[in-house]
């Protein structure tokens, strides 16, 4: 009798620390995930106050209403009450494929589609193609997001993406142009296929000299170089959630978890970065130092509505020699 009582009171013991641990793992896990909550709330509430403060002091103000042709780059999702801003250079690709796996409902499932297909897929919905009252309604009630990246990385992105790489269309329609003008090519290869062949490429410095010169002022630069300002209209309209390329995979989490779908959807994660604010010396230390600063004016206002850290290294001469 003896021995069973002291195995009861084993058992009862062993049964009491089991409880107190399992307790304590889910009491661990709800305060971790308060705080996560309470993080990504303040973090929003910053990024959100800091474009309230920037739009302001460029006295820019929230319309009324937004003008078919402004909203290019705004998807909808109807059954989630969704819509993305798409900022080119900015992970666009793998967060329009979870535009098209939310579209395409549950199960949520990888779309299979390659970076090309899906800025072609007939499963993303446009907002500029609804009736004028459906876009009032729907920027109005819909969940708005965008992703922001450093202005000046950004631009280096598309500057590799789009003429370091081979692409055929933009070196038809920019690439020319562009060693006509600026490098010195009176009469450029037909194709960069040629071009390549025969050692002509367009230079990050002929690049710059085409977005700063004058005579371009009229003309809408390509998404893939515009400021983000003018893609997404922060000043115009108020968004939910404003995510960085730098944190994506955090933020993507975040959004999902907002939108409850944290558990139900693949999460596409973003390809290596091969460019980054630490490699920008290197990349503008052709250029010469009031280029630099013109440049950075171009871009000034992305740097102030999302944050970043004006890069003044970049022309007060601090990692670079060369001089205007």
């Amino acid at each position: 009798m003896a021995i069973c009582r002291q195995l009861l009171r084993h058992l009862i013991y062993g049964l009491f620390v089991c409880s107190f641990l399992i307790l304590s793992y889910f009491y661990a896990t709800d305060i971790s995930l308060v705080l996560r909550a309470q993080t990504m709330h303040q973090r929003q509430e910053a990024r959100m106050q800091l474009i309230n403060k920037t739009c302001s002091s460029y006295n820019l103000t929230v319309l009324e209403e937004m003008s078919p042709g402004k909203l290019s780059n705004f998807i909808v999702d109807d059954a989630h009450g969704l819509i993305y801003c798409y900022i080119p250079k900015v992970g666009c690709s793998n967060l329009k494929k979870m535009m098209v796996t939310l579209k395409n409902g549950p199960p949520y499932r990888d779309p299979g589609l390659t970076n090309a297909q899906v800025h072609d897929s007939p499963k993303i919905s446009y907002l500029k193609n609804f009736p004028r009252h459906e876009i009032k309604a729907k920027l109005k009630h819909y969940t708005k997001f965008l992703f922001v990246r450093d202005p000046f990385v950004r631009l280096v992105s598309a500057y590799r993406n789009k003429f370091v790489e081979l692409n055929e269309p933009f070196y038809s329609k920019h690439g020319r142009p562009i060693l006509h003008f600026y490098g010195n090519h009176p009469y450029p290869p037909m194709s960069q296929t040629l071009a390549l062949a025969s050692g002509i490429s367009v230079s990050f410095d002929n690049f710059i000299q085409y977005l700063l010169d004058p005579r371009m002022a009229s003309v809408s630069p390509d998404e893939h170089w515009n400021q983000m300002n003018n893609l997404c209209h922060p000043c115009h309209m108020q968004y939910d959630f404003i995510g960085h390329q730098e944190t994506m995979d955090d933020d993507v989490q975040d959004l999902l978890e907002i939108l409850m779908l944290k558990d139900e959807i693949q999460v596409y994660q973003a390809f290596p970065k091969m460019t980054t604010s630490d490699s920008m010396a290197a990349w503008f230390k052709v250029l010469p130092l009031n280029v630099i600063r013109e440049l950075y004016q171009r871009y000034e206002i992305d740097y102030k509505l999302f944050g970043y850290r004006e890069p003044s290294e970049l022309w007060n001469g601090t990692n670079i020699s060369k001089t205007t």
